[in-house]
């Protein structure tokens, strides 16, 4: 099942101003383009999960295929998949890293907005709905990625007790339904997740408007990744 994450717009200002110092402005929006770099990595580990996610539920539909007769079989696939779910772990965790390292970069804004022009209350008050909004897109991503975290522990479980000769199919089904019942949790904080970012995208343009920065955006293609 794929999941889409959506991703934080890059906008590009052309400050016209010829002070030598950086006005309040121009540094929020600094941090907050910074914050949206920061995010690169991210957006770079969705499609390899998705190659990842595709490898491995082929190898998962070769392995339900097989029959006892061809155990040596099971369990060498079995075993060929456990290793890509750790891969994919390895891209989860690169994500994490990066949506960490965005949000120290786009918290370093909040001192500033005190900093704003006395005369412009709109742009302090998007401002502060700004940190509001990442606080909770933030806090979304991390249930999405302990979900998700979660799942792939159940995953790896399963390939674990398919190299069990022993295993039962009463073992194996609640096996399964575990799994699937944590991906529908991944899912449930995806949406979120995705509703808290779209949100944002919106208050940032609000924001520099309010601010009165001469902005143009650069559109980025959604990214997703792959979720059992």
């Amino acid at each position: 099942m794929r999941v889409h994450k959506l991703v934080v717009l890059l906008a590009v200002a052309a400050f016209l101003s010829a002070c030598t110092g950086q006005s309040a402005e121009e540094q929020i929006y600094e941090h907050l383009e910074k914050a949206v770099t920061l995010e690169d990595a991210f957006r770079e580990q969705q499609q390899p999960m998705v190659d990842l996610e595709t490898e491995e539920q082929q190898l998962y539909e070769e392995i339900i295929n097989l029959n006892m007769d061809q155990f040596d079989e099971i369990q060498e696939k079995s075993k060929q998949a456990a290793s890509i779910v750790e891969k994919r772990r390895e891209k989860l965790e690169l994500e994490k890293e990066s949506i960490d390292t965005a949000k120290e970069e786009f918290d370093k804004i909040e001192p500033l907005i005190e900093d704003l022009d006395e005369e412009n209350a709109e742009a302090k008050e998007k401002a502060e709905q700004l940190v509001e909004t990442m606080n909770a897109r933030y806090d979304s991503y991390q249930n999405l990625y302990k979900a998700y975290d979660e799942a792939l522990t159940l995953d790896a479980k399963l390939y674990e007790m398919m190299q069990n000769e022993d295993l039962t199919e009463e073992q194996l089904q609640e096996q399964i339904d575990k799994i699937n019942q944590k991906y529908n949790e991944v899912i449930e904080h995806n949406e979120t997740f995705n509703k808290h970012t779209e949100e944002y995208n919106a208050l940032k343009k609000e924001l520099y408007e309010a601010m009165e920065l001469d902005v143009t955006y650069e559109e980025q293609s959604e990214s997703s990744t792959s979720e059992e």
